[in-house]
């Protein structure tokens, strides 16, 4: 053998397991990836702008990003009360005694509290007896349709949007019955003849509203609705997540994918084709060599990815292990036709 072919067998050898190692390196990366997303729900597609990808019945997760559209506001019925917001939170609390303890200490004060409270259970009942259930409850209101690119929220999600604004109630809008009992003071509603020195018994109405802003959300797609996975194994299958998040950010447990992924792919079969062909020059020479080398690229590759993704996703494995097939027929065919040719 001449130092020439030594060398050019060297090269080969060198360019096969340059070849085999990337496309390990780059299917161990994606098999983490995928393995770590599964216990979120599935593999996860980034959603850019208005976009709505066709995924059918395949089990997928989605991260879409940008500002909540509010299509149909919702409503308090009661106070006729409609705000352009996801989630409408209405508040009511009662002027009340409260029991305090400080230590051994026990005093009695006058304050507002968004529930009745039992004065009979006080230790010292008399004098602070409260008025009783509220007649008027506090309620929450979901907008009828909320959008975030081309999709919509589902009711789960609405309620894990953060953040929450107290926002002061249109007088306009308020039916004359409530207009009459309630005075306005700030952003709240009162019953109290001088809002200053409220009453026992006195009622305060207010609202928070959940605010319009730019938001990440993770969930399972369901046509044009965005619901959590049920079947999760984090048992939560969902995250919301205030400004444009990446992935990384809202799954920290989940490594990022491979980048680059099908071009390493490329280019690792094409290194192990050329190693390949390296290695065969100093046997043959004629046409069949880089085809034989191209098969042998694919057959190695593939067989090389299939194992490494045996056990974690058998679609993925098949997919690989039909490539590496493909490649051990183009080696069969070509070796065929060579012999059948000498």
């Amino acid at each position: 053998m001449s130092a020439r072919q030594w060398l050019a067998g060297l090269a080969g050898a060198v360019l096969v397991l340059a070849g085999l190692g990337l496309v390990a390196m780059t299917e161990q990366a994606a098999v983490e990836h995928n393995v770590a997303a599964e216990r979120h729900g599935g593999q996860v597609l980034d959603v850019q702008g208005d976009t709505r990808p066709d995924i059918g019945k395949h089990r997928y997760m989605v991260r879409v990003s940008g500002k909540l559209n509010v299509v149909d506001a919702p409503l308090d019925p009661e106070f006729n009360q409609r705000m352009s917001t996801p989630v409408l939170i209405r508040h009511v609390e009662m002027f009340q005694w409260r029991e305090v303890r400080v230590g051994s200490d026990v005093h009695y004060e006058q304050d507002w509290v968004d529930r009745p409270i039992d004065a009979s259970r006080f230790e010292k009942p008399a004098g602070h007896a409260n008025p009783g259930a509220f007649p008027i409850q506090g309620k929450q209101f979901d907008a009828g349709l909320v959008r975030i690119g081309g999709y919509a929220l589902a009711p789960a999600l609405l309620h894990a949007l953060p953040g929450g604004d107290l926002v002061g109630p249109d007088l306009k809008t308020l039916p004359a019955n409530l207009a009459a009992s309630f005075a306005s003071h700030g952003d709240y509603l009162l019953t109290s003849a001088n809002p200053e020195h409220p009453r026992l018994g006195d009622l305060r109405v207010s609202w928070e509203a959940v605010p319009v802003q730019v938001l990440t959300v993770f969930a399972r797609p369901q046509g044009d609705l965005l619901v959590p996975a049920s079947d999760a194994a984090d048992g939560k299958g969902y995250d919301v997540q205030v400004g444009d998040r990446r992935l990384v950010d809202v799954l920290p447990d989940v490594p990022e994918p491979p980048v680059f992924a099908v071009a390493r792919r490329v280019l690792a079969v094409l290194l192990v084709s050329l190693g390949v062909f390296l290695l065969l020059r100093s046997r043959m020479s004629d046409h069949h060599a880089p085809l034989i080398a191209l098969g042998a690229g694919l057959l190695l590759a593939g067989a090389v990815a299939g194992v490494m993704w045996l056990g974690k996703d058998l679609q993925a494995s098949a997919y690989w292990f039909v490539l590496a097939v493909a490649g051990l027929a183009v080696v069969v065919w070509r070796l065929h036709a060579r012999a059948a040719h000498h």
